[in-house]
């Protein structure tokens, strides 16, 4: 599957019609909610579980990344925590914090592989860009973020409120920031339902198309924007896909008018709830904290960091389909 398939894919929401009103969803979480709410979506891993998943890495050592399966990479006594995550991301809060994978003990490699294997579990893994990439690595390589095709993900500077282009994503934290990096997370479904409450035709202008900026890594000659509705609604869900940063940056072609009154108002207002300390959950993953979040409730970006000056921050990631 190319990243292009892997991104109809996820955007291929159903839709009924327009809520009349809020969306009543245990995904329409605030931050408090979280803060009170921590037994339901951080779950320690204990010593048992770690001697599970290091005996399924022995039962595929050695073999390619792409041919562990959930099969021959098996985890019986996590099948049902697992599942219990699963059904928090696509049903629940929308968000789960595993803490405890012993990374420093494992290293990259075989923490890698494990993550992989845990992910397969989960879901499918999805490609992450135009080179194929299954197994992503969040990291400052020292681009420059003036190219407007870079991706913000390989810079340590601040990133805008976004959706990824995958049911779920996971991070998994190999090594911390000196300072920063803060993992911010906001519920889709409490911004629009807020938005409703004071602005309802902003509300209702998420079910129409935008144009969305492609960003593409190889940009001559490809696709350069297409249109996308960021809000989908069938059998009382709501899904989101919101993506700040490249809604806004695809004026920069040629052929794209400026934005309108109406989608300047959205965006400006979306995003002030999304970014009020009222709805946004800050979260600095440590050593061995697997973050997963559903990209179709939850808007997710992060704040600016700085690096040790011996090692740099790092975290592999995953884009899975439910």
């Amino acid at each position: 599957m190319t990243v292009a398939e892997q991104t109809l894919h996820y955007l291929r929401r159903p839709h009924e019609a327009v809520p009349d009103g809020p969306v009543k969803s245990a995904a329409a979480w605030r931050s408090a909610d979280l803060r009170e709410r921590s037994r339901d979506w951080i779950a320690p891993l204990g010593s048992e579980q770690i001697a599970e998943l290091d005996r399924a890495y022995e039962a595929v050592r050695g073999l390619p990344m792409a041919e562990v399966t959930r099969s021959n990479f098996p985890l019986p006594g996590l099948a049902d925590e697992i599942q219990r995550w699963r059904e928090e991301i696509s049903r629940g809060l929308g968000v789960v914090l595993v803490r405890g994978f012993p990374v420093e003990a494992w290293g990259e490699e075989k923490t890698s592989v494990v993550f992989w294997g845990v992910g397969r579990h989960l879901g499918r893994p999805g490609v992450q860009n135009e080179m194929g990439e299954l197994l992503g690595h969040v990291r400052d390589t020292r681009e420059s973020t003036v190219d407007p095709n870079v991706r913000l993900y390989k810079t340590a500077s601040d990133i805008a409120f976004h959706c990824d282009a995958a049911d779920a994503v996971g991070l998994l934290c190999l090594e911390t920031a000196r300072s920063g990096g803060a993992s911010r997370i906001a519920s889709s479904v409490a911004v629009f339902n807020r938005l409703m409450e004071v602005r309802p035709k902003l509300a209702e202008r998420l079910f129409e198309p935008v144009l969305l900026d492609v960003r593409s890594e190889n940009e001559e000659g490809g696709l350069r924007h297409f249109p996308v509705p960021p809000c989908r609604h069938a059998d009382g869900t709501l899904r989101t896909f919101y993506h700040s940063d490249y809604f806004r940056s695809v004026v920069r072609h040629p052929d794209v008018p400026s934005l309108d009154r109406l989608e300047q108002e959205l965006f400006d207002a979306y995003e002030a709830i999304a970014g009020s300390p009222e709805f946004y959950f800050d979260m600095i993953l440590e050593r061995g904290d697997l973050q997963l979040i559903s990209n179709h409730t939850v808007v997710h970006s992060r704040t600016g960091y700085e690096e040790h000056s011996e090692r740099r921050r790092h975290l592999l990631r995953l884009w899975l389909s439910l």
